[in-house]
């Protein structure tokens, strides 16, 4: 745990949990939420390894967790099951960031923040307040290839990327689908089911058994994607067709705001995007 050269960002890790922090606002007010993450961030972990066992397994109702994050990871999903297989675990990058940016704001007023979790973010602003976001579309070109304005009139605050070249597997074969909702925990599980939804057969996809390349993977038995070669139009157009499908779903029921489904230069949006947020994608 400590403060970025810059003097500005909070750097927390701890295992794979990878955060950027920044807040803004009056010097004591900006110190005092750094150090009530700080205090927070040392039980986020081994809280989360206790009831790692239940949080790797299919969502059900027999889902008997305690701990805040894990709590958080739980509800977002709840909107989604049993439609669509998952696990909690599709929501914890941005359930850590929820929760840690919730205990930064209890006893501070601060102007705006954010809490970084690898790309999963979750964000706070005040009236007036504004943040500008970056998007990148392929994890393997790390360029920024559009930005957006994320006003508090907005009701977003939280934004998440998931993808077959990214840190987690993925069933689809999505250079990237990112997703802007509510929160972070809620962005992340709907970037995770997206992204599984671009999908099609094609010769072109190496595909492995998940638990064949981490057998700790909550995917298991299931094969996901490690290799995306040469897709024809027709191909990259069915599976964004099925992605689209599943973001609009996402959009109706109200679980997300914006998707940006990205996949061998071709995008689809669902939803009314911020500002500038397809400005630089192909």
């Amino acid at each position: 745990m400590r403060l970025l050269p810059d003097g500005r960002r909070l750097h927390l890790n701890h295992g794979p949990i990878d955060l950027i922090i920044e807040a803004f606002g009056l010097p004591g007010e900006v110190e005092a939420a750094y150090c009530r993450a700080q205090k927070s961030f040392p039980s986020i972990l081994p809280k989360l390894v206790e009831e790692l066992h239940q949080l790797r397994k299919p969502l059900t109702k027999e889902n008997e967790l305690t701990g805040p994050v894990a709590k958080r990871m739980v509800k977002e999903c709840e909107f989604y099951s049993p439609k669509f297989f998952l696990t909690p675990m599709a929501a914890v990058a941005g359930a850590v960031a929820d929760e840690i940016l919730e205990m930064m704001l209890v006893g501070t007023n601060l102007d705006k923040a954010y809490v970084n979790n690898g790309g999963d973010t979750a964000f706070f602003l005040t009236p007036g307040e504004k943040l500008i976001i970056g998007l990148v579309a392929d994890f393997h070109l790390p360029n920024i290839d559009a930005r957006c304005t994320i006003e508090y009139a907005n009701s977003i605050r939280g934004i998440a990327t998931s993808g077959w070249k990214g840190r987690s597997h993925s069933l689809g074969i999505a250079d990237s689908v990112t997703v802007l909702a509510k929160n972070g925990a809620g962005a992340d599980v709907a970037a995770t089911l997206i992204a599984n939804e671009v999908n099609v057969q094609h010769s072109a996809i190496n595909r492995k058994i998940a638990s064949d390349l981490d057998p700790d993977s909550d995917l298991r038995f299931r094969k996901v994607t490690v290799d995306v070669g040469l897709l024809d139009e027709a191909s990259i157009n069915i599976a964004l067709d099925r992605g689209e499908k599943a973001a609009i779903k996402a959009k109706q029921g109200g679980q997300i705001e914006v998707a940006v489904l990205v996949l061998k230069n071709k995008y689809r949006i669902v939803g009314n995007p911020p500002v500038g947020l397809v400005s630089n994608v192909a």
